[in-house]
């Protein structure tokens, strides 16, 4: 019994250390410890529990006993089999989620393989929202002046290349008809405060929006999230005719590099700090900040371009510190002048110079210089 149970336990070592087994089937994450013996992959612990609440059967490799049969059907199946059968056919634009991506993402994606099977390649009927070019629905939105969330409808047109909403139910126009051309999607549950909430930030003029909204279906808001991406792949296939997957995937939608709270003072450094929400976005090499962590639309952003053309970034003491709680200041210096930012502890300071640094060491490509040259500076 004992030595049987320690043969199987060293055949499963055996099997995870294998290439397509060493990641978790799901979203990556190396050294996997778990088995789904119902479906023959191996998974890392975090979707080892959405397994379990699909009521799809796992085991741990190391600490659960595993009969010879459950055993021999790892051997014959594995991640690799897996794949082939229920990721056959997914869309080049469908988000597939990293271990650091939010729960909501990661479980959608493991229903939608597995449960769903959206797929495997077989014809759908009706087709699956996403692949259809158009997409309408409700979702509650964030006032713009207020925290209250109101229900409002989205209509989204690969068509156009628009995504448009609408304040009333009868309304005759929309309220705002946004590009897909410099949209952006990122879910911030943490941020909004609800599980399922996603952050849509567009151009409006010279100013970056933001929109703020949610569905109490989780399985409805990532449908949302691959429809936006499903248009803005359209959208690049359109803009550059040439760019392979490997050039465009990265473009349809990102993370922000760091976001958080600084003090910032004016540009003669003697006036008084105040505190702002700071977005990095690496993408556009733009610092932006907002007056708080909801606001709908930016006070203004710094343009951060490369070293050799005269940006830098460096811990600094400002001179006179008037007004600032936090004590951790750094220096962002463009061509035009100095910047200072108090942050509130050293691992602030620490991941904002870290993150700061990755844009300034990327080289500028040609979109950076033709539509982001220009640094703006709201009066505070």
């Amino acid at each position: 019994e004992m030595a049987n149970r320690e043969r199987n336990k060293k055949i499963l070592l055996e099997l995870v250390k294998q290439s397509d087994n060493s990641r978790c089937a799901d979203c990556g994450e190396p050294e996997p410890d778990w088995a789904s013996y119902k479906l023959g992959i191996f998974v890392c612990l975090n979707c080892s529990g959405i397994h379990r609440s699909l009521s799809s059967h796992v085991k741990s490799i190391r600490l659960d006993f595993w009969e010879d049969k459950l055993v021999e059907f790892m051997e014959s199946n594995g991640n690799a089999r897996a794949q082939a059968q229920y990721e056959k056919a997914v869309p080049p634009y469908y988000y597939r989620p990293q271990r650091e991506d939010c729960n909501i993402l990661r479980e959608q994606w493991i229903r939608a393989k597995y449960e769903r099977k959206e797929f495997t390649g077989e014809t759908k009927y009706p087709p699956l929202p996403y692949t259809t070019g158009f997409y309408e629905g409700i979702l509650l939105k964030k006032g713009k002046d207020n925290t209250q969330f109101l229900k409002r409808k989205f209509v989204l047109s690969e068509r156009e290349f628009t995504l448009s909403y609408y304040n009333k139910e009868d309304s005759k126009g929309p309220k705002a008809v946004i590009s897909i051309k410099d949209l952006n999607a990122t879910f911030q549950p943490e941020k909004i405060g609800h599980p399922n909430g996603l952050q849509i930030t567009y151009q409006d003029g010279d100013h970056t929006r933001n929109l703020y909204v949610y569905h109490e279906r989780s399985e409805e808001i990532v449908t949302w999230y691959n429809a936006i991406r499903a248009a803005r792949y359209a959208y690049l296939k359109t803009a550059y005719p040439t760019g392979s997957d490997e050039e465009l995937l990265p473009m349809i939608t990102r993370n922000y590099l760091k976001e958080g709270y600084m003090e910032k003072t004016g540009p003669m450094q003697t006036e008084s700090f105040k505190r702002r929400w700071f977005i990095l976005d690496s993408q556009n090499r733009k610092l932006l900040y907002f007056k708080g962590h909801l606001d709908a639309e930016e006070l203004g952003a710094i343009f951060i371009g490369t070293e050799c053309k005269g940006y830098s970034v460096r811990e600094c003491v400002p001179l006179n510190a008037r007004g600032n709680k936090w004590k951790c200041g750094l220096m962002v210096e463009t061509p035009e002048r100095q910047f200072v930012f108090m942050c509130e502890q050293e691992r602030d300071q620490r991941e904002w110079l870290e993150a700061l640094r990755k844009v300034l060491s990327r080289p500028m490509s040609p979109q950076d210089y033709t539509s982001n040259r220009m640094t703006y500076f709201a009066q505070i």
